[in-house]
């Protein structure tokens, strides 16, 4: 059963947030996280599928091991990547974990009915931002078995 701390490589994480910002946080939440990981980040819906299918300019993407999925994106809400992320057979068990500022039931509820892994609202407070972003990415990193592509 692989797990992340046991795949041997670097983990291969895809950040999708449109909040430069929040990617800043995100990033450093994750570079004192522990573990050994590559980071890619896009800023829009758009360029996630495009990265997730390597296309242009893309086409020397890994395969990420797990998404951090913003929901309120330019162009391609987070809604719209978890379902074509769903509904494509190549990338159906990725897991995606929603990192997002929205609390609304319907978006929970949304995200869920399209078989999101978890649903996180960001901390506003900055010292909460990152023990959240380091405790999923140990769960996630640590824990959590991972789908194998065949």
């Amino acid at each position: 059963m692989p797990t992340a701390k046991n795949l041997g490589r670097p983990i291969e994480i895809l950040l999708v947030e449109d909040s430069p910002t929040d990617a800043l946080l995100a990033k450093e939440a994750l570079k004192h996280g522990g573990f050994d990981h590559q980071l890619h980040h896009v800023e829009d819906g758009i360029r996630a599928m495009r990265f997730l299918h390597r296309e242009e300019p893309y086409t020397d993407a890994p395969r990420p091991d797990v998404v951090l999925l913003d929901l309120n994106l330019p162009g391609m809400n987070g809604h719209e990547v978890l379902e074509q992320i769903r509904a494509d057979v190549s990338l159906r068990r990725l897991p995606v974990m929603v990192l997002t500022t929205s609390e609304d039931e319907r978006d929970i509820n949304a995200a869920y009915d399209r078989n999101v892994n978890c649903y996180v609202t960001k901390p506003v407070d900055l010292k909460d931002f990152i023990e959240v972003a380091q405790s999923l990415s140990r769960f996630t990193l640590t824990w959590v078995a991972l789908p194998t592509d065949d």
